[in-house]
């Protein structure tokens, strides 16, 4: 069973419609209990670092979640603001993230020519997949997924980059460290792509 993790920060059901296409059965819940028998787990997310790190923190399920992710190593992946909270912090704002990856959220800057770009980067863009097994098993070369961010994640360690896209200047767009995966894009609003992902991390 997946448990897509309910902090009150994201649009949880698109994400169980997506899973139940491909076969899946997952719950949205906030239940310790739950989560604490969960095979894998979906950190999902919209909106700001700090207030998502709270709320997340309110809910009381952060020491259970990094029980499941660092100790019994479950399959976890982390969606927009969910990726985000992967790392050890943010430009938007002053509350530690989880720290699972070596990495900071930093805001987009574009000083070499490119000011024209709006900031939130919005729209379909394509990922560049560096490491063609995990979420990213045989999908399409180069292909295409749903955006909507002002923020992006620096990994420390190159190893730790799953693909890239280019918005101004090339940026982290997926990352995964062992069991450990994040999208910047939703893949629940990416259809037959994001269709993909979802089917590779269920099948983990």
């Amino acid at each position: 069973m997946i448990a897509i993790v309910d902090y009150g920060m994201g649009n949880l059901g698109s994400i169980k419609n997506m899973l139940k296409k491909v076969g899946a059965e997952a719950v949205i819940t906030a239940d310790e209990a739950v989560i604490e028998k969960a095979e894998k787990l979906i950190l999902p997310g919209v909106g700001a670092f700090d207030t998502g790190m709270k709320k997340l923190n309110e809910t009381g399920l952060t020491e259970t979640l990094n029980r499941k992710a660092l100790e019994e190593k479950v399959p976890v992946l982390g969606i927009c603001l969910g990726m985000q909270l992967l790392t050890k912090g943010s430009e938007e704002g002053d509350r530690p993230g989880l720290g699972w990856i070596d990495s900071e959220t930093v805001r987009f800057r574009f000083n070499n020519g490119n000011s024209a770009l709006k900031v939130p980067h919005m729209g379909w863009n394509s990922v560049t997949v560096r490491q063609t097994d995990g979420i990213f098993q045989g999908v399409e070369e180069e292909p295409r997924f749903y955006f909507v961010h002002s923020y992006y994640v620096r990994c420390a360690n190159e190893e730790d980059i799953l693909g890239t896209t280019h918005y101004g200047h090339e940026f982290t767009s997926s990352v995964r460290r062992g069991n450990i995966m994040g999208t910047q894009f939703h893949p629940e609003k990416s259809h037959k792509f994001g269709m993909n992902v979802f089917k590779n991390f269920v099948n983990m």
